[in-house]
């Protein structure tokens, strides 16, 4: 079964994490034990007898105030697809955490409040999935039992969210009307919204497509290791280990290893300690080459014909994720994938204002959740992809050189 990664967000009080309580509830995805730790723990009880937020707000705070404070991931399945879920905070002094929950989402819920309609939040968390590229936006429309389910709210609402939509040029946007807190049209359909024809939310994310081709993605692969046993009986043994980030690598394919730029063969791929012919997107695999090169942890090795950039200056946007201020001329490392090289801050162009996609002139440091557009100078070149054609080949993060601290979201243009 394939793996679909995404994430709920919202305003404070939307329902977020109920909701994936409800996921898991009503797709049996709840162990007893876990049935009766909650049942005590409940304070805002539904008609079950539970409170579903408590499922995901695993912090002793978040319990407390009944809010989400750290990204929370919750793991389940059903017979057609296995889910990865985050829940993300919905206050402002979380984006970073928002940003961080959904750079590996291949989907966005965003939960809109039926009583409030489309409100800052829900517009600052659609311009972050347009900064992110995703491809798959579902607007849950939440609390409908507290509207009567009603039609000209949820179409009135619908209308408010197309407008942002279209301005941020957000692709296929899903529609679905919800109780999070009784279950309306999320497992199973509601005979309250009679009005819907929709399929329930988890119909849709069970079918929701979500890979590319396998066959037409540009083949990249990055070395996380270099196998190199050393003994009698693998004494001329060497194989370079990674994972296929993209497309398909077969046996004899004409490669470059980047970024040395040198050209070889592949001659012998193995995967799940045997040989085989080809591997693709998402696999473990060793890959040997034909010629006796120097080729390193990071280094990428991509079919001849379909080269990556290779530079060591970039523009990128940055969502700052440090209490301590970004300013230009400040030294970072910048990790991408299994490369870590150091990095300076050449120039800091403009800030992104994430309440209206507006460019605003620098005036003072770049502060925490502050998004930015950067020139940024690496030690030696960088092999990289636009972020729009590939996320996974396309992002980075800066780490801090004294604390060893993760303090910005990397995205390259």
């Amino acid at each position: 079964m394939d793996i679909l990664r995404f994430i709920t967000a919202g305003s404070v009080d939307d329902g977020k994490s109920t909701l994936i309580g409800r996921l898991l509830y009503d797709s049996k995805n709840i162990l007893i034990d876990q049935l009766e730790a909650l049942e005590k723990q409940s304070k805002n009880k539904n008609e079950d007898g539970i409170d579903l937020a408590i499922l995901t707000d695993g912090l002793r705070a978040e319990r407390e105030q009944g809010i989400t404070i750290d990204v929370a991931y919750r793991y389940f399945s059903t017979p057609k697809r296995k889910f990865i879920i985050a829940d993300a905070p919905g206050h402002i002094q979380y984006t970073r955490n928002m940003i961080t929950g959904a750079s590996n989402s291949q989907l966005i819920v965003i939960l809109i409040d039926a009583r409030q309609g489309v409100i800052e939040q829900t517009r600052r968390h659609s311009i972050i999935a347009s900064l992110l590229k995703m491809k798959n936006i579902v607007v849950a429309i939440n609390k409908m039992d507290l509207v009567d389910y009603s039609e000209e709210i949820f179409n009135d609402i619908k209308a408010q969210y197309q407008l942002v939509a279209q301005k941020l040029g957000l692709p296929n946007v899903n529609y679905f009307p919800i109780s999070a807190f009784n279950g309306d049209n999320i497992v199973e359909k509601s005979d309250k919204t009679s009005w819907y024809n929709g399929p329930t939310l988890l119909d849709f994310l069970e079918n929701v497509e979500i890979n590319q081709d396998k066959e037409v993605q540009k083949p990249r692969f990055q070395v996380q290791y270099v196998i190199r046993p050393q003994t009698e009986e693998f004494h001329d043994y060497r194989g370079y280990a990674g994972e296929v980030i993209s497309g398909v690598y077969k046996k004899g394919d004409d490669i470059t290893v980047l970024p040395q730029n040198i050209q070889t063969k592949i001659s012998k791929i193995e995967t799940g300690g045997k040989e085989v012919e080809s591997v693709f997107t998402n696999q473990p695999a060793v890959l040997h080459v034909e010629d006796d090169i120097d080729i390193s942890r990071g280094d990428f090795l991509v079919k001849t014909d379909d080269l990556p950039k290779v530079e060591n200056e970039i523009e990128a946007v940055v969502c700052w994720l440090d209490k301590k201020e970004l300013n230009e001329g400040n030294k970072y490392f910048i990790q991408h994938k299994s490369k870590v090289l150091k990095a300076i801050i050449k120039e800091i162009e403009y800030k992104i204002d994430v309440n209206t996609l507006e460019k605003t002139p620098i005036n003072e440091s770049v502060k925490l959740n502050e998004v930015v557009k950067v020139r940024l100078k690496t030690a030696s070149p960088l092999v990289f992809d636009n972020f729009e054609d590939s996320r996974n080949t396309g992002n980075a993060v800066l780490i801090d050189e004294t604390s060893n601290s993760t303090v910005g979201a990397v995205m390259i243009l």
